[in-house]
């Protein structure tokens, strides 16, 4: 059995990480009611350029644009979203697992594939294993904003032009509430799915033509469907950061609660065998 001062210490060291989880849980807090407002404030703005283009795209049957149409695929491009700093639970881990295998399935040389990876830990697991990392960006702000991210996404949809890669997926946690993030695969080059969301096209009248409205519109609405899905994926992260600190806190509590109770037999205990060595010492004497 281990000693009173033993049991002690850990208690101690117990209540100090305990303080520790659930100071992160409330900073963590914060920043998902910041980062949850953000996704949603981007998402008319979304809308908005999705109905634009697609009734550009969609509305002139003359209207061709490299962007917007299928190529034989000789190589696929994987732009990964992931985190910084770990202690968010599984947020990491279940879409490293999900690209890994999907990979591992779709392709049997590294050289069918291209992996643009936003966020130190996924960067680092590709790296470990010999994946074809070919762009990386690391400590993006909790709150991002586009400009920290342009360079990198400008690159991405450049690489597709330039026929670096012939399709391009996104994968990234999508934020439904505090407690349930969902991993989601997105294909986002070539643009041969984009609709309008309300499903009615909007008569637009351009100036000087639809193929040089695309020209600009096509590769913006590229870059804000990858600067969404970050927004998206910083919410999830800081959402399951806050439920793993809340977690980490409550099983801190429970064994705290547990050391108490080893605690306190132990001193009843070592209280118990000092009386009967002076009651024993006692009646010795007599």
């Amino acid at each position: 059995m281990a000693s009173l001062r033993d049991i002690k210490n850990r208690i101690t060291s117990t209540k100090k990480t305990s303080q520790i989880t659930k100071a992160m849980q409330m900073v963590s807090a914060a920043k998902m009611n910041r980062a949850e407002m953000n996704a949603k404030s981007f998402v008319p703005y979304m809308e908005k350029i999705q109905e634009v283009t697609a009734s550009i795209a969609l509305g002139s049957t003359d209207v061709s644009h490299p962007m917007l149409t299928s190529r034989p695929v000789k190589k696929t491009g994987y732009l990964v979203i992931t985190s910084d700093r770990g202690l968010a639970g599984a947020y990491n881990s279940n879409i490293l697992r999900t690209v890994y295998q999907t990979i591992q399935k779709r392709h049997k040389s590294s050289d069918e594939y291209a992996i643009i990876a936003i966020g130190r830990i996924g960067r680092d697991f590709f790296r470990k294993r010999g994946m074809n990392v070919i762009l990386d960006i690391v400590a993006v702000a909790d709150q991002p904003a586009f400009a920290e991210i342009k360079d990198i996404a400008s690159k991405t949809v450049g690489m597709f032009s330039d026929e670096t890669f012939d399709e391009l997926y996104i994968y990234y946690s999508h934020y439904v509430s505090a407690i349930q993030q969902d991993v989601t695969e997105k294909k986002l080059l070539p643009l041969t799915d984009i609709s309008s969301s309300g499903g009615k096209l909007t008569s637009y009248e351009f100036e000087p033509s639809a193929e040089d409205i695309l020209e600009v519109l096509l590769p913006q609405y590229a870059e804000s469907l990858i600067y969404g899905a970050l927004l998206d994926s910083k919410a999830s992260e800081h959402a399951a950061r806050m439920t793993a600190m809340q977690s980490a806190t409550d099983n801190a509590k429970e064994l705290i609660n547990s050391l108490s109770l080893s605690y306190n037999r132990a001193r009843q205990a070592a209280i118990t065998q000092e009386i009967t060595e002076i009651v024993g010492g006692a009646a010795a004497l007599e």
